[in-house]
């Protein structure tokens, strides 16, 4: 115990020890996880936090107890990164998701499976059983107790081919509407019916309250606004992060893109900061949540475009989305 302790303190003390949780959080769940027996975790959550859980605002933490690290050895930051997602997930919430249902972790690419039923006494991600009751919840952070780490090449119950995206969009359109970005979520139902299997986006969200602050009432939103906000590719978190300054993203909006800038540690798109990255991520679809309604630059192009705002409608608008090869 001592010895995976030590080898814990010495890999991990590489890492930052900050996090864009409010640091009371992480000390005060490290203690709930020490005093619950889970000591290795504490101490890793303690010194990796920003690494483990980076800028995100909410996450659930699936914490492994000492038993696991001591018969596992000391895991590597991409196993830890599998056993945290950018979600805070409730019991109530994790309960709801059916069979099979994807949860999106902090480790690219890769999701947690869900092997439980609802009717289950218990709830399964990977096979591995979870504790009946959180052993940390403060609204932002979750963390439950699991007995074993979770297994990365867990088959996805022997499926062969990813969920279809009218599935995954059904699980998104409910991670949207529990976040406050139902505005969003409701327009995706318009928009996205009849994708092809295959499509990859990406959709920046702007919150309810700022939606209903820029155009008043839903039946205002115009497919110019929507376009905008969607990106004809897959661009995770880590993808926007490693941009370079002033890099332009092309959106479905014919004649808009977005420029990526830094203000500090802070990344913004087109002078928008992203409140919520990657609040939903599957093989084909991620979804960040934005402070703000991106807006029409300035120019020319964009300068006809902003009358569809107010109910025009928009020829190239309307087909961009369903003409793009992605």
């Amino acid at each position: 115990m001592a010895y995976s302790l030590l080898t814990a303190l010495i890999i991990f003390c590489l890492f930052s020890l900050s996090s864009s949780l409010p640091s009371e959080t992480i000390l005060d769940a490290a203690e709930i996880l020490s005093d619950s027996g889970y000591v290795s975790m504490s101490l890793t959550l303690e010194l990796v936090s920003q690494t483990l859980l980076p800028k995100t605002p909410s996450a659930t933490l699936f914490a492994a107890s000492d038993a696991a690290f001591i018969e596992s050895g000391q895991p590597p930051l991409s196993l830890l990164q599998f056993h945290s997602s950018p979600l805070a997930l409730s019991f109530e919430s994790l309960r709801s998701l059916p069979v099979g249902a994807k949860i999106p972790t902090m480790f690219a690419n890769h999701s947690l499976i869900v092997t439980s039923a609802a009717s289950d006494s218990q709830i399964s991600l990977n096979n591995v059983n979870i504790t009946l009751s959180p052993l940390f919840d403060d609204g932002s952070l979750i963390i439950f107790g699991v007995d074993k780490f979770f297994d990365p090449n867990f088959p996805a119950l022997g499926l062969t081919r990813s969920p279809s995206p009218n599935r995954d969009a059904q699980m998104m359109h409910g991670v949207l509407r529990s976040r406050g970005y139902s505005v969003m979520a409701s327009f995706l139902d318009l928009q996205l019916l009849g994708f092809r299997d295959g499509t990859k986006m990406t959709v920046l969200a702007p919150a309810d309250e700022v939606m209903m602050d820029r155009v008043g009432n839903f039946s205002n939103i115009s497919s110019s606004i929507f376009l905008r906000h969607v990106l004809p590719c897959k661009v995770s978190w880590s993808d926007l992060v490693n941009f370079d300054d002033g890099s332009m993203l092309p959106t479905s909006l014919e004649g808009f893109t977005i420029n990526i800038t830094r203000s500090g540690d802070t990344l913004k798109l087109n002078e928008v900061s992203v409140a919520f990255p990657d609040m939903y991520y599957s093989d084909w679809l991620v979804v960040h949540g934005l402070g703000e309604v991106l807006t029409l630059l300035e120019g020319p192009e964009q300068a006809a475009d902003s009358s569809s705002e107010t109910g025009g409608s928009n020829t190239n608008e309307q087909t961009a989305l369903g003409n793009s090869e992605f």
